[in-house]
């Protein structure tokens, strides 16, 4: 099977993790826990195309298509695939994540013309939660977990306590740079914590290989030499995208979507200056600002 082709991996009898490689641009990670009458879907795909792959990996298991669909957060990767299993599934968000997937519409089809997205009719949360939900697949019990502001205001964490597994959304990157444009860094920094004290030993992160809790402390590094650079930067004068370019990126060079460190930094100013965890940031300017460390070009859409 090619390195590109999306791939289950089975964490607990009733319980898989769903990969897409490379996991870079709109190439997120999904799961679902079935006992065999009821499934339960953790976030689907970016595009027609690949919604419709993730249906036919649930059926290859056996188990039958999800009932409910919970939405980690509000990004178009996680949630354009909502279409492909509604009405059958009832849709479940934190309460903002409902009003931001609102709010962004088709951005990503903005942002990417050129994809074939296919048919993705934005298709909400039916149901929402403010702090935390449980629900229960047979016998599993199954925590949906509100961090605060974090990658996003409206950010789920899918927590398994009885199978030691967790579902983290984008809170964390495995291999990627983490991407905290619509959030907080100070938030994401709570939510790592949050994440530890679940005591899971098997983390899916929302993008990249399945791994281990070692993954919150790499984020948490990264995140910290975020916050350190930006200090460096805001206290000078300096703007984001000059920071940036003069960065150092030693270990961090590594990791794939390197260009999201401008973004980052300009989230990073934004609480330097006493904005609110969350706030909206100038979108135009973000993005122009990752272009240029891009070579002067978006990054491309990898679904």
């Amino acid at each position: 099977m090619p390195a590109t082709d999306p791939y289950l991996v089975r964490l607990a009898p009733d319980v898989h993790a769903y990969v897409q490689p490379d996991g870079g641009w709109c190439l997120n990670n999904a799961g679902f826990v079935s006992d065999g009458e009821t499934t339960l879907l953790i976030d689907t795909a970016a595009t027609e195309h690949r919604a419709l792959l993730l249906r036919e990996a649930i059926r290859t298991t056996g188990a039958p298509l999800p009932r409910i669909l919970v939405n980690t957060h509000f990004h178009g990767d996680h949630t354009y695939g909502n279409a492909q299993f509604v009405p059958e599934a009832t849709v479940i968000g934190h309460d903002t994540c409902r009003d931001e997937q609102s709010a962004a519409g088709h951005e990503l089809r903005l942002i990417w013309p050129e994809t074939d997205f296919g048919d993705i009719p934005i298709t909400l949360p039916a149901v929402t939660y403010h702090d935390r939900l449980t629900l229960h697949v047979g016998g599993t019990e199954v925590r949906v977990i509100h961090p605060g502001v974090a990658h996003t205001r409206g950010d789920s964490i899918v927590h398994l306590p009885e199978r030691g597994i967790v579902f983290t959304g984008d809170l964390a990157f495995q291999g990627g740079t983490p991407f905290i444009l619509a959030g907080s860094l100070n938030g994401s920094l709570r939510a790592l914590d949050l994440l530890r004290s679940l005591d899971a030993s098997v983390v899916v992160p929302g993008h990249g290989p399945v791994t281990d809790p070692s993954v919150f402390d790499a984020t948490e590094e990264y995140l910290r030499y975020v916050s350190e650079l930006a200090l460096e930067g805001h206290t000078k004068g300096l703007t984001p995208l000059e920071t940036a370019r003069t960065a150092d990126l030693g270990t961090f060079a590594a990791l794939r979507e390197s260009e999201r460190l401008v973004v980052n930094l300009h989230r990073a100013y934004a609480e330097l200056d006493g904005l609110p965890e969350g706030s909206p940031l100038a979108l135009v300017t973000v993005a122009t600002d990752m272009a240029a460390m891009n070579g002067g070009a978006i990054p491309a859409c990898h679904a």
